[in-house]
Order: C-alpha cells, then structure tokens, then sequence
C-alpha cells in the first residue's frame, strides 16, 4: 500500500522544503496539500524541488472554482516541475461554497466535473499532439488555441499530461470518477460499510461500462485518525474528532453516508444546530458508534491492524498523520506497517 502525508498549508517556502525532504526520507509515498485557508498549487512547487521520488498531489483543489484553461496550465507546470510526479487531485465542494465562497456558477455538478476533465485532456493533446482544439461541451467551450499559448511539447513529453483523481462521496460523482479519473479519493467523512458497499461497487461499475477494468485505478482510503502518547492526548483528539465528524455530518449532500447505517436523523439534527452557529455542541451529538464507525481511535501499537483490518483489501493508498508528539522512530515503524500491507 502508498502512504501518503499531508503538506503543512503555511506560506513558508523553507519550511515547506525541509518537511517534505523528511517525509521522503521517511518512506512516504505521496505528499499532498489541500485547498483550506491557502491555495493549494504553490506549496507544491517549492516540494517539488525539495523532492525527487515522492509523488506531489492536490487532495483536493476545488474543481469549481477554476476553469479547465487554469487548470491545464497549472498542471501542466507542475507536472514538469515534479518530473512527472504530480497528480491533479480535484473535488467539487458543496454550492453555498462555490456560488457564495467563490462566487462561481453551480449546477449539475457530476456532469459538470465529467466534462471538466474531458476538457483537460482535450487540452492537453492539443498541447501535446498538435490535434486541433475543439471542445464544445454543456458548461465548458474551448475552441480557441494560437501557437503563443501552447507550452513546449518537451515539457512533459517523457511522462504525460498529470494523473487526475476526483474526490466524491455520492454514487453520481464516483461514477464520474470511475469513468473519467485515474484515481479515486474516499471523502474522510466515509465509513468502512460505505466505502464497500457503495463507493466500490459504483467505481466498478462505471469503469465496466466505459470498457475499463480497475486495473492501475487507484483508491485512496478515508483516513480519521485518533492516537497518541497517552490518554490526555486521545481524550483531546476524541473531542476533536467528534467535532469534525459532526461538522462534515451537517452538510445534507453526505447524508447518504448517514443514512446508510440509519443515523439519516442525525444530519437533520446536526443541520440545524449548524445554521444556529452552535459549532462545539454539534460534538456531543456524535455518540460512541457514530466515532468509530467513522475513526480508527486507540494507542498507537493498535492503529495499523485495525486500519489493516478495515481497508487493507479495499485500497491502494493511504493517508496518514500521525500527531506530532509520537516518537519519530514510532511514527516511521507505522508507516512502514502500512506499506507493507
């Protein structure tokens, strides 16, 4: 199995460089940032050249937030920059996020992000084949490519154009993914009964009817993790954790996930307190079963067999981190556990 990391999201190019140099050295398999309070393709540059095999990732950008155009152009860069080891990870966000955030367009979002990466690609071989340029689809039009614009062919001729991984938790998004994607990540905010009884099977099924096997497709585990050195620090991580659950469980497009296990009342509950601004006591609300059914929780010699247990016949990558009071000696024996399995 890859494990993979996170990129810590602070402006700090030299901090950035010494992280992610450790985590390579640390047996990483991919370092990855996330689109939060900054935006995600810059600290990818400075990793790329403080790294030489550790693969490069978005998890995720917000698709919606951008064009096709943008995102070839960033793509294509970093792809070079990497040396062919960067992966365009994309996922859709929620509409108040897209139309009030971002101020951008929102609808039909599975069919929105279907055609946004078929036209990435179609960009990407004009750039690299000379095909002509004519992508004339329902949200996205491009039909316009004078030789100014076009990058070097060389840039990244030896590898092709970056992977593409789509996040999602619906059946419609995951079926794109299936589809369309190279690679699939597992929202955190998913269990292991959904992970195998819907997300896998809707993968399954759209990568059969696009002529396609799961061959070479890459999953990526959902990863809520609670450790520590000692009880204080899981008590706080379990706080927190309840929290963030509850967080992504107020929002009505996960509610699938929910209602799979017959917690549908939950989100309703939760919404409500959300829209109220009762942020910490939608915590309490998160009981015991709803915790572990979403997060691995316990010591640290307990994480990997029971991550093992839950994903290891089910996914390709993981992402761990653990916290940063764990011995480095400790933290290195995981991942490499994890690896092996």
């Amino acid at each position: 199995m890859k494990v993979d990391t996170g990129l810590p999201m602070r402006p700090d190019i030299e901090a950035i460089a010494t992280y992610v140099a450790a985590q390579e050295a640390a047996g990483f398999s991919g370092v990855w940032s996330s689109e939060t309070s900054h935006e995600p393709f810059l600290a990818l540059v400075a990793a790329a050249q403080a790294s030489t095999t550790v693969e490069l990732g978005t998890s995720i950008a917000v698709a919606f937030a951008r064009n096709p155009m943008n995102l070839a152009n960033v793509g294509w860069d970093l792809q070079a920059m990497s040396r062919g080891r960067f992966i365009l990870g994309l996922g859709s966000q929620v509409k108040p996020h897209i139309t009030k955030r971002f101020s951008m367009q929102w609808s039909k979002p599975a069919a929105r992000m279907r055609e946004m990466v078929l036209a990435l690609h179609a960009i990407w071989d004009n750039w690299l084949s000379g095909a002509p340029l004519h992508f004339d689809g329902e949200f996205y039009t491009h039909t316009l490519m004078t030789p100014y614009f076009v990058p070097h062919a060389d840039d990244i001729a030896e590898w092709g154009p970056p992977r593409i991984h789509l996040a999602g938790v619906g059946e419609r998004m995951t079926a794109v993914a299936g589809e369309v994607a190279d690679g699939f990540l597992c929202h955190g905010f998913s269990t292991e009964r959904y992970v195998r009884e819907v997300t896998i099977p809707a993968l399954t099924r759209a990568r059969a009817a696009a002529g396609k096997t799961m061959e070479g497709f890459e999953i990526h585990g959902p990863m809520f993790l609670v450790t520590g050195t000692g009880e204080e620090e899981i008590t706080r991580g379990i706080v927190a954790m309840r929290e963030q659950i509850a967080f992504y469980a107020s929002t009505p497009a996960y509610r699938g996930v929910l209602e799979l296990h017959g917690w549908g009342d939950l989100q309703s509950d939760l919404n409500a307190l959300s829209k109220q601004g009762r942020w910490q006591e939608m915590g309490t609300l998160v009981d015991d079963d709803v915790l572990h059914a979403f997060a691995v929780v316990g010591e640290p010699d307990a994480i990997v067999p029971e991550l093992a247990r839950r994903y290891g016949d089910i996914v390709d990558r993981m992402h761990f981190r653990a916290p940063a009071s764990l011995p480095a000696d400790q933290q290195a024996a995981m991942v490499a556990s994890l690896a092996a399995i």
